[in-house]
């Protein structure tokens, strides 16, 4: 068996994740209680409210301590993976458990990541849309003849049939029409604070870029593949390099998902709040069998599962 770990992006939270694991488990403590007192992780985990978990700010440092947590809890268990890769902020949990950042590192990253994500989005305001049942050269085309309105490009390649484009609001609207034009089932908007993954984030890209300058990142311990690229890590990039562009351009998880199975990968385990990555994989990689975790009763039947059917735990 090669076992890839995928962690779940911002979108996926909700009240309540991780109550049942903090008060189970020492080592999902052991990461809530060692952050800072004014995050307020478990408060917002556990009890919300949803509008305010839901903030940028804010989830993406509980889903990062969420996935830190749940790693630790695999790691105590034997279950190490052969590959890791997350989608958006999902990669700094990818990163944490490959050994990059320990996981106040990542939490700290990601609540920096978020607010600069939230000034940017401030300065010049935007929205998302997903688009369903196009292919991504159409809604390419789409998006370069709606540019006439602003800045619109592809967000998100996320599975055959789900697409997401972000930008200016006129543009994004024009490309909506021009997508259903073109075939498209559905053009749906998205409940955003901002145009995440386009250009309209280089703000964010470079106070990403300064921070990185105080930041010491430690070698991988297995392979991630990152989103800008769908791939690992090549000669001649660097992860900091990577993470500044992760954040104002495309995130490639269709093509993750191929690279994933091209390198072998035959079974996936979704670490956070819901299913939806593995839905993505279902879509994209059938034959791969897709696991989840969320809860501590899908911990201890995904362990058994994967020890059951593996030698490399």
């Amino acid at each position: 068996m090669k076992l890839a770990f995928l962690y779940a992006g911002q979108g996926s939270q909700h009240a309540g994740m991780g109550a049942d694991l903090y008060a189970a488990y020492p080592a999902f403590r052991a990461v809530f209680d060692a952050a800072p007192a004014d995050l307020a992780l478990k408060e917002l985990c556990f009890f919300g409210p949803e509008e305010r978990l839901g903030q940028t700010q804010h989830t993406q440092p509980c889903m990062v301590a969420f996935a830190a947590g749940m790693t630790a809890l695999l790691r105590e268990r034997g279950i190490r993976p052969d590959y890791a890769a997350g989608l958006s902020l999902g990669e700094y949990s990818a990163l944490h458990a490959a050994g990059v950042f320990d996981a106040q590192t990542a939490i700290g990253l990601v609540r920096f990541r978020g607010r600069a994500m939230e000034q940017a989005a401030r300065g010049r305001p935007g929205t998302m849309a997903a688009v369903l049942k196009l292919d991504r050269s159409a809604l390419q085309q789409v998006c370069a003849a709606a540019q006439a309105c602003g800045t619109v490009s592809i967000a998100n390649y996320n599975c055959p049939g789900q697409l997401v484009i972000g930008g200016d609001a006129a543009a994004v609207e024009r490309a909506c029409v021009l997508a259903l034009q073109a075939g498209a089932r559905r053009c749906q908007p998205l409940r955003v604070s901002g145009a995440f993954h386009t250009s309209l984030m280089a703000p964010a890209g470079d106070a990403l870029r300064e921070r990185f300058r105080s930041l010491r990142f430690g070698p991988m311990a297995f392979p991630v593949l990152f989103n800008c690229t769908g791939d690992c890590l090549r000669p001649g990039q660097s992860i900091p390099d990577l993470l500044e562009r992760q954040v104002q351009s495309s995130v490639y998880l269709e093509d993750t998902i191929r690279r994933l199975e091209a390198l072998g990968v035959d079974t996936v385990l979704e670490i956070g709040p819901g299913r939806v990555l593995s839905g993505f994989v279902k879509k994209t990689a059938p034959s791969i069998r897709t696991l989840a975790v969320e809860t501590a009763d899908e911990l201890e039947a995904a362990v058994a599962a994967l020890k059951g059917a593996s030698t490399c735990v």
